[in-house]
Protein backbone atom coordinates (compact mmCIF):
# COMPACT_ATOMS: atom_id res chain seq x y z
CA UNK A 1 0.00 0.00 0.00
CA UNK A 2 2.59 2.62 0.88
CA UNK A 3 4.80 1.37 -2.18
CA UNK A 4 5.09 4.58 -3.72
CA UNK A 5 8.80 4.97 -2.58
CA UNK A 6 7.79 7.95 0.06
CA UNK A 7 8.86 7.12 3.51
CA UNK A 8 7.00 6.21 6.18
CA UNK A 9 6.64 8.75 9.36
CA UNK A 10 7.13 7.33 12.46
CA UNK A 11 4.35 8.22 14.09
CA UNK A 12 1.71 6.95 10.90
CA UNK A 13 3.72 3.54 11.24
CA UNK A 14 2.29 3.69 15.03
CA UNK A 15 -0.82 4.20 14.22
CA UNK A 16 -1.00 1.65 11.57
CA UNK A 17 0.12 -0.72 14.27
CA UNK A 18 -2.21 0.65 16.75
CA UNK A 19 -4.87 -0.17 13.95
CA UNK A 20 -4.01 -3.24 13.72
CA UNK A 21 -3.96 -4.01 16.83
CA UNK A 22 -6.95 -3.37 18.38
CA UNK A 23 -10.43 -4.59 16.19
CA UNK A 24 -11.60 -0.70 15.65
CA UNK A 25 -14.52 -0.32 13.40
CA UNK A 26 -15.17 2.97 13.02
CA UNK A 27 -12.96 6.15 12.57
CA UNK A 28 -13.25 9.63 11.47
CA UNK A 29 -10.37 12.13 10.13
CA UNK A 30 -10.54 15.60 11.08
CA UNK A 31 -9.42 18.60 8.23
CA UNK A 32 -9.85 21.64 7.88
CA UNK A 33 -10.39 23.64 4.24
CA UNK A 34 -13.90 22.80 3.19
CA UNK A 35 -16.82 21.57 4.60
CA UNK A 36 -17.55 18.53 2.73
CA UNK A 37 -17.94 14.23 4.11
CA UNK A 38 -15.34 12.09 2.37
CA UNK A 39 -15.06 8.47 1.76
CA UNK A 40 -12.84 5.94 0.01
CA UNK A 41 -11.48 5.05 -2.08
CA UNK A 42 -9.39 8.31 -1.74
CA UNK A 43 -6.36 6.89 -4.33
CA UNK A 44 -8.18 7.08 -8.02
CA UNK A 45 -8.13 3.36 -9.21
CA UNK A 46 -6.40 5.12 -12.07
CA UNK A 47 -3.70 7.05 -10.93
CA UNK A 48 -3.37 9.37 -13.77
CA UNK A 49 -7.14 10.86 -13.30
CA UNK A 50 -8.16 13.43 -11.43
CA UNK A 51 -11.31 13.33 -10.07
CA UNK A 52 -12.39 9.95 -10.68
CA UNK A 53 -15.30 8.14 -8.72
CA UNK A 54 -13.58 4.99 -7.37
CA UNK A 55 -15.82 2.96 -4.77
CA UNK A 56 -14.79 0.65 -2.49
CA UNK A 57 -16.89 -3.12 -2.63
CA UNK A 58 -18.84 -1.16 0.94
CA UNK A 59 -20.00 1.83 -1.49
CA UNK A 60 -23.23 1.57 -0.09
CA UNK A 61 -22.14 1.75 3.60
CA UNK A 62 -19.65 4.46 3.55
CA UNK A 63 -22.23 6.46 2.00
CA UNK A 64 -24.42 5.81 4.77
CA UNK A 65 -21.51 6.50 7.06
CA UNK A 66 -20.89 9.74 5.51
CA UNK A 67 -24.70 11.04 5.26
CA UNK A 68 -24.72 10.62 9.01
CA UNK A 69 -21.96 12.60 9.84
CA UNK A 70 -22.99 15.13 7.28
CA UNK A 71 -26.87 15.53 7.70
CA UNK A 72 -26.36 15.88 11.64
CA UNK A 73 -23.66 19.00 10.63
CA UNK A 74 -25.75 21.93 10.65
CA UNK A 75 -23.42 24.01 8.10
CA UNK A 76 -22.76 21.11 5.90
CA UNK A 77 -26.76 20.19 6.07
CA UNK A 78 -27.96 23.62 4.94
CA UNK A 79 -28.68 23.37 1.56
CA UNK A 80 -28.85 26.92 1.16
CA UNK A 81 -25.01 27.92 2.74
CA UNK A 82 -22.81 29.10 0.20
CA UNK A 83 -19.71 26.93 1.59
CA UNK A 84 -15.95 27.41 0.13
CA UNK A 85 -17.60 27.59 -3.13
CA UNK A 86 -20.69 25.57 -2.62
CA UNK A 87 -19.47 22.88 -4.23
CA UNK A 88 -20.93 19.80 -2.19
CA UNK A 89 -24.72 21.24 -1.32
CA UNK A 90 -26.18 19.35 -4.71
CA UNK A 91 -24.34 16.14 -3.06
CA UNK A 92 -25.91 16.34 0.21
CA UNK A 93 -22.38 17.17 1.63
CA UNK A 94 -20.34 14.21 0.56
CA UNK A 95 -18.34 13.13 -1.90
CA UNK A 96 -16.36 9.80 -2.78
CA UNK A 97 -12.66 11.21 -2.02
CA UNK A 98 -10.76 10.31 -5.23
CA UNK A 99 -14.01 12.57 -7.02
CA UNK A 100 -13.02 15.20 -5.48
CA UNK A 101 -9.17 14.60 -5.47
CA UNK A 102 -6.89 11.45 -5.75
CA UNK A 103 -4.29 11.08 -3.17
CA UNK A 104 -2.25 7.77 -2.29
CA UNK A 105 -1.24 6.82 1.31
CA UNK A 106 -4.37 8.00 3.00
CA UNK A 107 -5.41 6.53 6.00
CA UNK A 108 -8.91 5.98 4.89
CA UNK A 109 -7.94 3.61 2.33
CA UNK A 110 -5.53 2.03 4.46
CA UNK A 111 -7.40 1.34 7.17
CA UNK A 112 -9.70 -0.36 4.58
CA UNK A 113 -7.64 -2.36 2.68
CA UNK A 114 -5.44 -3.68 6.37
CA UNK A 115 -8.08 -3.64 8.76
CA UNK A 116 -11.75 -3.74 9.91
CA UNK A 117 -11.80 -0.19 10.87
CA UNK A 118 -14.32 2.13 7.87
CA UNK A 119 -12.98 5.59 8.30
CA UNK A 120 -14.63 8.86 6.79
CA UNK A 121 -12.51 12.20 6.69
CA UNK A 122 -14.23 15.27 7.58
CA UNK A 123 -13.37 18.76 6.14
CA UNK A 124 -14.60 20.89 9.48
CA UNK A 125 -14.84 24.18 7.78
CA UNK A 126 -13.31 26.38 5.35
CA UNK A 127 -10.46 27.56 7.24
CA UNK A 128 -7.50 25.31 6.73
CA UNK A 129 -5.96 27.16 9.14
CA UNK A 130 -8.55 28.82 12.06
CA UNK A 131 -8.03 31.31 14.56
CA UNK A 132 -8.23 30.16 18.16
CA UNK A 133 -11.15 32.01 18.84
CA UNK A 134 -13.16 30.47 16.01
CA UNK A 135 -12.41 26.67 17.45
CA UNK A 136 -15.60 27.36 19.80
CA UNK A 137 -17.79 27.56 17.19
CA UNK A 138 -15.99 25.15 14.75
CA UNK A 139 -16.49 22.26 17.90
CA UNK A 140 -20.57 23.38 18.53
CA UNK A 141 -20.51 22.36 14.71
CA UNK A 142 -19.26 19.09 14.60
CA UNK A 143 -20.14 17.93 18.16
CA UNK A 144 -23.75 16.57 17.43
CA UNK A 145 -22.17 15.18 13.63
CA UNK A 146 -19.48 13.08 15.67
CA UNK A 147 -21.85 11.98 18.50
CA UNK A 148 -23.97 10.99 15.28
CA UNK A 149 -21.43 8.99 13.36
CA UNK A 150 -20.26 7.16 16.60
CA UNK A 151 -23.93 5.59 17.11
CA UNK A 152 -22.99 3.91 13.81
CA UNK A 153 -20.84 1.67 15.07
CA UNK A 154 -24.38 -0.62 15.88
CA UNK A 155 -24.81 -1.08 12.11
CA UNK A 156 -23.83 -3.82 10.43
CA UNK A 157 -22.90 -7.24 11.57
CA UNK A 158 -22.36 -7.92 15.32
CA UNK A 159 -21.55 -11.35 17.20
CA UNK A 160 -19.25 -14.04 18.42
CA UNK A 161 -17.43 -16.23 15.74
CA UNK A 162 -17.10 -19.32 18.16
CA UNK A 163 -16.16 -23.55 18.19
CA UNK A 164 -18.50 -25.99 19.08
CA UNK A 165 -17.33 -25.61 22.47
CA UNK A 166 -18.00 -21.58 22.35
CA UNK A 167 -14.97 -20.37 22.37
CA UNK A 168 -14.71 -17.15 20.14
CA UNK A 169 -12.25 -17.99 17.16
CA UNK A 170 -9.45 -15.35 16.64
CA UNK A 171 -8.76 -14.31 12.73
CA UNK A 172 -12.15 -15.98 11.41
CA UNK A 173 -12.75 -14.73 8.11
CA UNK A 174 -16.56 -13.37 7.20
CA UNK A 175 -17.68 -13.11 4.17
CA UNK A 176 -21.39 -10.87 2.44
CA UNK A 177 -22.58 -12.08 0.28
CA UNK A 178 -22.63 -9.40 -2.43
CA UNK A 179 -19.35 -7.28 -0.99
CA UNK A 180 -16.57 -8.23 -2.39
CA UNK A 181 -14.83 -7.26 1.09
CA UNK A 182 -13.57 -9.99 3.75
CA UNK A 183 -13.48 -8.41 7.18
CA UNK A 184 -12.14 -10.77 9.99
CA UNK A 185 -12.95 -11.27 13.82
CA UNK A 186 -10.90 -9.90 16.47
CA UNK A 187 -9.62 -11.78 19.64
Amino acid sequence: FFSHGFQVAPETKAVMKWLRSIPFVLSASLHGGELVVTYPYDYSRHPMEEKMFSPTPDEKMFKILAKAYADAHPVISDRSEMRCGGNFVKRGGIINGAEWYSFTGGMADFNYLHTNCFEITVEVGCEKFPLEEELFTIWHENRDALLNYMEMVHRGIKGIVSDKFGNPIKNARISVRGIQHDVTTGN
